[in-house]
């Protein structure tokens, strides 16, 4: 099911709501007093953000089911979110969710692998222990794949199939005090987390500027025009379509 889709897990995503800063703070308040009702219409005034999440696991061809996980980890987030924190809900969410649907992935989506490979695989597991007892040292690939009669490449490829795959938050260090994972040795400075949250706040806050500073901030900065083609394709002056564009973007860092 495509995540471009209107209707997805049953929800109209073409109208759920957009909470303002005020009534995020008034359910919330609601939420901490035991209000189950304003707990669901905090849930579905963030669907929003699920869906934004999910995109990044877009190619997975489970929609639905990551949908489903992803508003999971939403509804921790809330449970567990910190109001006294000077932090945003969705910078506190965004990784609760992320986090979410990927365990989910690893433990509910594993790789299959073919049964010949499997039998290779611990063919030449058996045969490295045996020749390893015989010789009392590890063998090379070249003499397990003349034990076992199969050729290196086929080999590599078996073993290959059948290690798990690791995750980015497996732990590979801790001195006592701070815990070094995987992720940490991976750089990826193009599609980091923090610039992928960055790119949902950017989202979420023009999404609340009205239609003309939305059509100016789309005309400047995604088709690239000057103010002056900006000014003669809607009908008003430079200076008009200046002042605009400045309040837009003053309201784009208010809500970011």
């Amino acid at each position: 099911m495509a995540l471009n889709k209107v209707e997805i897990c049953g929800v109209n995503t073409s109208k759920l709501p957009i909470l303002s800063n005020e009534e995020k703070k008034e359910l919330f308040e609601k939420i901490q007093q035991g209000d189950e009702e304003a707990k669901q219409k905090y849930i579905y005034g963030n669907l929003r953000l699920v869906l934004s999440v999910i995109q990044k696991f877009g190619s997975r061809g489970e929609s639905d089911d990551i949908f489903q996980v992803g508003v999971i980890g939403l509804i921790k987030a809330i449970n567990n979110f910190d109001v006294t924190q000077n932090v945003k809900f969705s910078t506190y969410a965004v990784p609760m969710i992320i986090g979410e649907v990927r365990r989910y992935l690893r433990d509910y989506n594993p790789i299959r692998v073919s049964r010949s490979l499997r039998d290779t695989a611990y063919k030449a597991l058996q045969a490295k222990e045996r020749l390893t007892a015989l010789h009392q040292k590890e063998p090379t690939l070249e003499e397990i794949s003349k034990e076992i009669g199969t050729s290196k490449e086929e080999i590599t490829q078996a073993l290959d199939a059948i290690q798990d795959p690791v995750s980015l938050f497996e732990p590979v260090y801790h001195d006592g005090t701070d815990t070094l994972f995987v992720m940490d040795q991976v750089s990826d400075s193009k599609n980091s987390d923090d610039m992928w949250l960055e790119n949902i706040s950017l989202n979420e806050a023009i999404r609340r500027l009205n239609d003309r500073e939305k059509n100016i901030i789309n005309l400047r900065f995604f088709n690239g025009k000057t103010q002056m083609e900006v000014a003669e394709e809607i009908g008003i002056s430079q200076a008009q379509v200046s002042r605009l564009e400045k309040s837009a973007l003053k309201n784009i860092r208010k809500y970011m």
